[in-house]
Formats: C-alpha cells, structure tokens, sequence
C-alpha cells in the first residue's frame, strides 16, 4: 500500500496493480483518450441528454401523482424513497452540467443546470461548480472541498453505521441546510442572490402543492427526502468514490472503479456517474459516454482486473474493515 497522509491512503491498491496502458492502445500513461477517441468521446448529445432531463422530472410527477392517486400508507413510503432518488438524479444532471456537458450552448447548459436541476434541488450551481472544479484541480488536495467525506477509510462497521444514521435522521442535511440559509448574510451579493432564487423556486414548489390540494405533499416527499434519504445516497456514493484513497498523479490512487449493476444504477448512481474513475480521468467526457470510455481503459490495461471492485456492496465491505 501506499503512505498513508493525513488519515488518508488507507483504501489505495497496491502499486502492483498501476501497470502502464498498451502503447498501442489510445490511451495515454496518465489515462486520458487521445486522437480520434478521445475526439469522439467529447461529443456532447444535446438531444439525449435533454431526453434525460424531461425523463427524470417525468418520473418526479409520475411518484408524486402516483402517491397522491393512491393516498395508501404503504404509497407514500415507497414515494418518500423514490424521491430520495429522485434527488439523486437531478444531482446527477446538475454535476453535468456544472462541467458545462449538458449541451453545447454555455447559455443552454447553464439555464438548465441552475433553474430546472440545481434550484429545485437546494443546489448553487456556480458555487458547486467552484468547489467542484478544485475537487478535480486535484483531489485530497489543500484546496479540496470533500476531504471530511472521505478521510480516515476503512473505519468500523459501528462507525458508517453511525454516520448514516445522522444522514438518515436529517441531522447532516439540517446542518448544512442551515450553513446555506446563513449565506442570506454574506457580504459579496452574489450568493445572496442566488439563495433568493432557490427559495424562489422551493416557495414555487411548495404552492404547486398546496393548489394540487396536498399541501403537506412538499414537505413530505420534496424537502424530506432532501434531508434523509438522499444524504444517505450521498455518502455511500461518495465513499464509494473516494473513500480511503490519497492525493497522487495517478488517479487510480484517488478514485476507486466499481462494476455498474442495474440496481445501483437506477437508485445510488444514476446518469452513468457510476463509471468514476473514467470521470476523473478526463472530466471533459460527457457521462453518456463514460461506459465506452471504461471500457477502452480496461482495454488498454489501465484498469487491471483486480483493481476493480466486483459491486458497491464488495466495496462497502472493505471501508469498513477497520477494528
């Protein structure tokens, strides 16, 4: 394994595993595409992806009617988890477009990842967009934003298991609720203006669902889900990224690979964010085509065998190996 910094390393794979790509092949020694690949791969799909988008809010209305519609107990607990989800997919088409990958027209992606993606879901794009964009400059680090998410792997069971309780019981989404709330407070307008526009959008929301005659309905299957379920998809995606991995040139020492099953696709990893490693390899690879990308990298030699995990659950399990 490699030295471990600042609780950080203790995830990383042997060095045995690092072997160089095939010369032959179109991918360079650091991982990124080259020539006619890597042209290919950039190729932003501004109608598939505005496919996407018009699916997920379709499935949005489609849980909320459908709970509604059938006003069962047992209906709105299976809605309040799928709206978890649900925010796990407009985080998803968010994060594209803050690398400017939804469609080609900066004004089209921007529109679209602030007003129909991130402000609905409680989300600065510009902001995360910053911090982002320092979490990819290099990861683990001075400048990176998620290190609290990903230090000290693999912990004790009892530890994760305390951890999602927190984001179960919606004490790690107040918390950071209440950090953006306090941005109404900033000295630079910006923020502040921006704040104004997701509370906008929210207070729309929330009347949509008092007019439809619910008007429990945001709180519940909206805001709800916001704070429990989709902070628990948060993290065990997020661990499932970076979790125990160190600042290094080689990406493969900061950003684990994990075969793409349907199950975790459709619920912790939806858009094709699931193909990680290849993200981090060149972020300027829309996710459409992040599985063709991975599979040129296993191609190539650059992803060994043994250095991808077999599921999230195989990988889970060795987080958690500590103690």
């Amino acid at each position: 394994m490699s030295t471990v910094v600042r609780g950080l390393g203790g995830m990383v794979p042997s060095t045995v595993l690092l072997v160089e790509p095939s010369p032959a092949s179109p991918i360079a020694a650091t991982g990124r595409p080259t020539g006619v690949l890597r042209d290919e791969l950039r190729r932003i799909p501004n109608g598939l992806n505005a496919v996407s988008i018009v699916s997920c809010w379709a499935q949005i209305i489609g849980i909320l009617v459908g709970a509604m519609w059938w006003g069962h107990p047992f209906g709105w607990v299976i809605a309040f988890i799928l709206m978890g989800r649900a925010h796990a997919q407009l985080a998803a088409l968010m994060h594209e477009a803050a690398h400017r990958l939804l469609f080609r027209r900066k004004a089209v992606n921007d529109w679209v990842g602030r007003w129909l993606l991130g402000y609905p879901g409680l989300t600065n794009v510009d902001g995360y967009r910053r911090v982002h964009m320092a979490h990819h400059r290099q990861e683990f680090g001075p400048d990176e934003p998620d290190i609290p998410l990903y230090i000290g792997y693999p912990i004790t069971p009892a530890s994760l298991r305390r951890k999602l309780t927190r984001d179960l019981t919606g004490r790690t989404g107040g918390k950071l609720l209440r950090a953006q709330l306090r941005s109404w407070r900033s000295p630079d307008p910006r923020p502040r203006r921006t704040l104004y526009k997701i509370l906008g959008v929210q207070a729309a929301l929330a009347a949509t669902s008092a007019l439809a005659g619910y008007p429990f309905v945001y709180w519940l299957l909206w805001l709800l889900p916001y704070l429990t379920v989709w902070r628990v998809i948060n993290r065990l995606r997020s661990i499932a990224e970076h979790g125990g991995m160190m600042q290094s040139p080689d990406r493969r020492e900061t950003t684990h690979s994990v075969v793409q099953h349907l199950g975790a696709r459709s619920f912790l990893v939806p858009y094709w964010i699931g193909w990680h490693l290849a993200h981090h390899c060149d972020s300027g690879v829309p996710m459409r085509h992040l599985p063709r990308f991975h599979r040129e990298l296993i191609a190539s030699g650059y992803i060994a065998a043994d250095l991808e995990y077999p599921s999230y659950r195989a990988l889970w399990r060795q987080l958690t190996t500590s103690g």
